[in-house]
């Protein structure tokens, strides 16, 4: 099985931190126009949410991963709920590869597997490094090809 890169962790421990700024501007605003919430009250929800947020990234870190089978790319995640997913080859329709402005910053890309199905027809695997998630692109599509071949009649 192969983790993810260990980057990874500062975007998601970045998003618990964007989720605790709007928690906490939630908190101020309902205290300012609600009803009074105590100052301690409003920084103990701020430094919780945070808290969460942090051993929530770093436990999906540990539990993240995905290998490369001869038939199928299997993928375990998650941490409330733990959810493996086996992509056979032959049901995959196209492959991309995907960053955005935050993850390129921190030099990383996403491989976005996107299947024939009817729902949660996508899988994305998020953490790689532009050049490994170039070369897991090309081989998943490789895969895809020759699996279609396999199964013609």
């Amino acid at each position: 099985m192969e983790s993810l890169h260990p980057r990874i962790r500062l975007l998601w421990i970045g998003q618990g931190v964007i989720t605790a700024a709007v928690l906490g501007a939630i908190v101020v605003a309902v205290d300012r126009l609600l009803l009074d919430v105590p100052t301690t009250l409003q920084w103990g929800v701020i430094a919780a949410v945070i808290v969460i947020g942090l051993v929530y990234a770093i436990r999906l870190y540990q539990v993240w991963q995905f290998e490369i089978e001869p038939d199928a790319l299997y993928l375990e995640r998650g941490v409330i709920t733990f959810v493996e997913t086996a992509v056979p080859f032959v049901r995959v329709q196209h492959v991309d590869t995907q960053f955005g402005p935050i993850e390129r910053a921190l030099g990383l890309s996403s491989v976005v597997v996107y299947t024939a199905g009817s729902r949660n027809a996508d899988v994305r695997i998020p953490g790689l490094t532009p050049d490994r998630a170039r070369e897991l692109q090309d081989t998943l599509r490789e895969l895809a090809v020759e699996s279609e071949a396999d199964d013609a009649v």
